[in-house]
């Protein structure tokens, strides 16, 4: 009776040895897919100089006070807000560029890349630059339009958690689209 509960307990020692072959290897982590609705836009009818559309799926929140023009564009799904600044230009067009492409770099420290892209619509006055910012910046993109005489509207995008830029990707690219059709479909009032 020894024996055969001795012969037992080797079988399943060699067995257990035997089959534990090759390398363990940890699991990958596991990603996220994120998905968002199309976008839906709407003309977007403010008692400023300017218009443009917005998503459907954004609030827009009043101005700051004493800040009339001032609007934040919340997209609550998306834990993310777009800050719209509205300057009257009176001979400082050039100190209002140069505060919109600073704000830009200060980001540097924490950006892997900063590529600046150009928006030139000389037929409905437009003239201005979005800046996307890759890394783990505070703000993935940054623009600014102006008609270069009497309007300049800055804007740039910052969500309410610590970036890491490859959890934020999804988000920041579908709010790259929105920043895109904003730039595109502002108009002046005049």
């Amino acid at each position: 009776m020894k024996n055969s509960i001795t012969i037992a307990l080797l079988v399943v020692i060699i067995i257990n040895l035997c089959s534990c072959g090759g390398e363990i290897l940890p699991k990958p982590k596991a990603m996220l897919r994120l998905s968002y609705p199309p976008s839906e836009y709407a003309k977007l009818e403010l008692d400023c100089p300017y218009t443009f559309e917005k998503n459907n799926i954004s609030d827009i929140q009043v101005p700051l006070k004493g800040k009339k023009c001032w609007y934040n564009i919340e997209y609550s799904s998306l834990k993310a807000t777009i800050y719209i600044s509205y300057y009257a230009i009176n001979n400082n067009l050039e100190s209002l560029l140069r505060d919109a492409q600073n704000l830009t770099q200060e980001h540097v420290v924490k950006a892997d890349a900063i590529q600046p892209k150009d928006f030139v619509y000389p037929e409905k006055r437009i003239f201005g630059r979005m800046y996307e910012v890759s890394g783990n910046a505070a703000s993935p993109y940054q623009f600014y339009l102006t008609d270069s005489t009497r309007h300049f509207v800055s804007g740039s995008v910052y969500f309410k958690i610590k970036p890491n830029y490859d959890s934020i990707l999804p988000a920041a690219n579908y709010l790259r689209n929105d920043i895109m059709h904003i730039m595109e479909t502002i108009q002046w009032k005049e």
